[in-house]
């Protein structure tokens, strides 16, 4: 990538920012963000990052955007539990927005677009290890606008000769993830609460599974999978191929903050929740040599410290949190 300008849509996001400090260190990156879930301050301390404040779905923004550039990531979208409740927004920016994007890339002549997707679009296992060729079959809109812009993506490929990589990620979690309103997720709400002495809220019975990939692992099978020839036009797996169930990720979260007595509360099941995901990776270790090197109990703890180094103000943060994330009104 040293040879190329990139730019990463989403970039000021959780895993988009750590995705830009990688490829900052070996070239000028520029990053597209509308803002609306990611932090300016995530992006504008990178050296060698470029900030422009723009929407996927403005054409002139995503024009300007292209200027000059040879590689694009693709994490622009709206989350899984947004599109619980605003289905119409997420279907527009990840599935439409895509699709603009797309297009502005095949007039632009991108040298390689690598797509990033999600396991949601696989809905629950009903096989595992789940390999790329799992059936498809979302639970959610969120999984729904994911696979539009898969196939988009693999149109263009197939139509335009366009250079498209799709990688699907499972679980991801670390440093700047999110615990707030409808972005939040399970590691850094458990997280959350267990600092604030109170019992993480697990919906459902627990036994539901999940596959957790360290960001930083993420984000360096992104980086592989723009530099591989053999994944273009590939759909490729990044996650750990282990599965923890939420209840025994709540008990060790606990543990780690030295609140082991307490026990996780439950409450009624999430609206979209998919029950088992386990992934298989070997087609990402064949064709991007990669393979997870920070597993979930280092992985926590690199959080942790993190967030001690950071200064997270946890009484704070807690007024940020929602119980419920899935409806507009938090209710």
């Amino acid at each position: 990538m040293t040879d190329r300008k990139v730019l990463v849509t989403g970039g000021a996001g959780f895993v988009g920012a750590t995705l830009v400090e990688q490829l900052a260190a070996a070239g000028p990156v520029r990053v597209l963000d509308d803002l609306s879930t990611g932090r300016a301050d995530s992006v504008t301390g990178i050296r060698g990052a470029q900030l422009m404040v723009g929407s996927v779905l403005d054409e002139d923004a995503v024009s300007s955007a292209l200027d000059g550039v040879d590689a694009v990531f693709h994490l622009a979208s709206r989350g899984v539990r947004y599109s619980i409740h605003a289905p119409r927004e997420t279907h527009d920016v990840n599935a439409t927005g895509t699709l603009t994007l797309l297009e502005a890339s095949r007039r632009a002549g991108i040298r390689r677009f690598v797509y990033v997707s999600s396991s949601e679009v696989y809905g629950s296992a009903q096989t595992v290890p789940m390999n790329e060729l799992h059936p498809t079959l979302p639970n959610t809109v969120y999984g729904g606008s994911k696979l539009a812009g898969e196939a988009y993506a693999r149109a263009y490929h197939r139509t335009y000769g366009l250079p498209t990589v799709t990688v699907r990620l499972f679980n991801t979690y670390g440093p700047r993830s999110h615990h707030e309103g409808d972005s939040g997720e399970v590691i850094p709400k458990f997280l959350l609460r267990a600092r604030n002495g109170l019992p993480p809220l697990v919906f459902g019975d627990g036994a539901q599974t999940r596959d957790f990939t360290f960001v930083t692992d993420i984000a360096r099978g992104m980086v592989a999978a723009a530099a591989a020839d053999e994944a273009i036009g590939e759909t490729i797996n990044l996650g750990s191929g282990k599965e923890i169930s939420i209840t025994e990720l709540a008990s060790r979260i606990l543990r780690l903050t030295g609140h082991g007595d307490l026990d996780p509360e439950y409450r009624a099941p999430r609206p979209g929740d998919v029950h088992r995901l386990l992934a298989d990776a070997t087609k990402a270790r064949k064709l991007l040599r990669w393979a997870p090197s920070v597993d979930l109990g280092e992985g926590l703890q690199r959080l942790c410290a993190w967030h001690e180094a950071v200064g997270t103000d946890w009484s704070a943060a807690l007024a940020e949190d929602a119980e419920i994330n899935w409806t507009a009104g938090g209710i």
